[in-house]
């Protein structure tokens, strides 16, 4: 598919990563450039244990390269202090991991406005967003109740929701259906791919679904550091 002619919310360039183990060095990037545009879906395949991990925490600013460059907005965020990052972080991008990370003691709607709130939101303002958010979600009747009182799915979703609460350019997800059964999972990337396309945010999705990665925009393959571009068809993982 044909990249959109637009400048990426987000551009990952020439990023290098690794640690060392025992007296052995492991790198897991290796110059990997990538870029990202509003509404558009993007699968990230690799083995286990290839990075997709720390690709998502370099891209979400949670952690730094050893060199390169991750660009926002023409802001190389590598080079930004703590602070600024963190901010940057907090309104820029939101994140989706394979268990939902809900606050137990808060229901499904203040587990979304929590995000808001932080940032300075009003709690009028972060209350709307929610309830819109997990109507859009199919969780109207559910909002009022804390998460263990919710299925897998729902969770989830309140999850998701909470993720683009504050209007994020990039949402990265991490194996985001991976504790679902089939049937639910699917479900639940339904309603993340349609809430993607209706919010214009640019989603980067890790995955060991093959069904999951034929259904977005485009497909990158990271093995070996290097961060290639894919058929499906063509990229063999671990199961």
């Amino acid at each position: 598919m044909a990249k959109p002619k637009r400048d990426p919310v987000l551009r990952l360039e020439e990023l290098n990563h690794g640690f060392t183990q025992g007296d052995r060095r492991i790198d897991v990037l290796k110059e990997a450039c990538a870029s990202f545009y509003a509404g558009e879906t993007v699968a990230l395949l690799g083995p286990s244990g290839a990075g997709k991990s720390t690709l998502l925490h370099i891209a979400g600013l949670l952690e730094r390269p050893d060199s390169g460059a991750v660009m926002m907005d023409d802001i190389d965020c590598v080079t930004l202090a703590d602070d600024e990052r963190t901010r940057m972080r907090r309104m820029d991008v939101g994140f989706v991991y394979q268990f939902h990370h809900l606050l137990p003691e808060f229901t499904a709607l203040e587990n979304v406005m929590l995000p808001q709130l932080i940032l300075g939101w009003s709690k009028t303002q972060a209350e709307e967003r929610a309830r819109e958010l997990l109507e859009m979600l199919g969780l109207r009747d559910r909002w009022d109740h804390r998460p263990s009182e919710l299925s897998g799915g729902e969770q989830q979703r309140v999850a998701i929701a909470r993720a683009v609460a504050n209007r994020p350019k990039i949402l990265l997800a991490d194996e985001p259906t991976g504790n679902l059964d089939p049937s639910t999972a699917g479900r639940v990337f339904d309603e993340l791919m349609r809430l993607v396309k209706e919010e214009g945010v640019a989603a980067v999705i890790a995955t060991h679904n093959l069904d999951l990665a034929a259904r977005m925009d485009r497909t990158l393959c990271l093995a070996d550091g290097h961060l290639i571009e894919e058929e499906v068809v063509e990229v063999e993982i671990d199961s």
